[in-house]
């Protein structure tokens, strides 16, 4: 087996994957960029691990929900909780697919029920909340821990960028604190390159500590990501990957470097535990070609989609 990237198959996929880290990490190549401007962006769910049946941090919530609904069960009445206590997973889905095709008509409900369930929680407490549920939580259909939802040929991705002086960014819709508590272990990616979503903050000066407010400061998709890249980095990208419509405007800022790899991760894989599936990519795929995104096939490009368990 090759050492390098032993998960993927010997495909153009992978060959324009090692010939881009070449080309900008040779010193005597045209494409050459010091270490400082090596900055590659990762998308999370969908890119770096399985988001379905739903999105990890979802499952997280209908646990916080039901507990909620629970205490007050005037909470049942409305949604998410609602489809919360009743298993009425299909809502919620259809609320996620809907704002992939540009339709937020539900969105609003499920970010306010998102803020409801930290208003008040210290960062640290929140952040004990969302380890236990990483240590003791089971993907709901592969059974296994999220540990080992991650994709092993990404991770190798990861690996790779780092042995060559990258920085590696997670640039996410999903919420930057449910990221931050698993990214080293899970990818070797520290809590400092974490963008995501972010809930409001202030500071309690009587407790010194930093509380969740009631809002939303900034939903991290779409055209969103540059902005957020850009805040935290000062940089472009040379190489950026996601799976879904809300990842084009970030696959195509990395394009504005002078050299640069944007992938595409296409879910077309059937019977190794990865749903196939193109609803949210659409456009993603649609514009693909034109836009020069490199296709990641789950199915041709991944000899191994999962960590191999011990």
């Amino acid at each position: 087996m090759n050492d390098i990237l032993p998960s993927w198959r010997d495909t153009s996929t992978r060959a324009a994957i090692l010939e881009f880290v070449a080309a900008v990490t040779d010193d005597d190549s045209p494409d050459f960029v010091p270490h400082e401007g090596r900055v590659a962006v990762f998308d999370n769910d969908g890119t770096l691990w399985t988001e379905k049946p739903m999105p990890t941090q979802l499952h997280y919530l209908l646990e916080q929900w039901k507990l909620a609904a629970t205490a007050d069960p005037t909470l049942a009445e409305r949604q998410p909780y609602r489809a919360a206590v009743t298993g009425d997973y299909a809502w919620l889905g259809a609320a996620i697919d809907k704002h992939y095709a540009g339709d937020d008509s539900d969105l609003g409900l499920l970010i306010a029920a998102v803020a409801e369930s930290s208003t008040g929680m210290s960062v640290e407490e929140y952040e004990a909340s969302v380890a236990a549920f990483y240590r003791e939580a089971r993907h709901l259909t592969l059974g296994s821990s999220y540990a080992h939802t991650v994709y092993q040929p990404m991770v190798e991705l990861i690996r790779l960028l780092d042995a060559h002086d990258f920085r590696t960014y997670i640039v996410s819709g999903g919420e930057r604190d449910f990221m931050r508590p698993m990214t080293q272990d899970y990818y070797g990616i520290p809590v400092q390159r974490v963008i995501g979503t972010g809930m409001s903050l202030e500071y309690d000066a009587d407790d010194n500590v930093v509380r969740y407010g009631k809002a939303l400061s900034f939903f991290d998709d779409g055209p969103e990501k540059p902005v957020r890249i850009w805040m935290r980095t000062g940089r472009r990208p040379i190489l950026a990957a996601g799976n879904s419509n809300g990842d084009i405007p970030m696959l195509r800022f990395a394009q504005g470097s002078p050299r640069s790899l944007s992938l595409l991760v296409r879910h077309d894989d059937t019977g190794r535990g990865d749903a196939p599936y193109d609803k949210g990519a659409e456009q993603a795929l649609e514009v693909a070609p034109a836009h020069g995104f490199t296709v990641v096939s789950v199915r041709d490009d991944w000899s191994q989609v999962f960590p191999r368990s011990d």
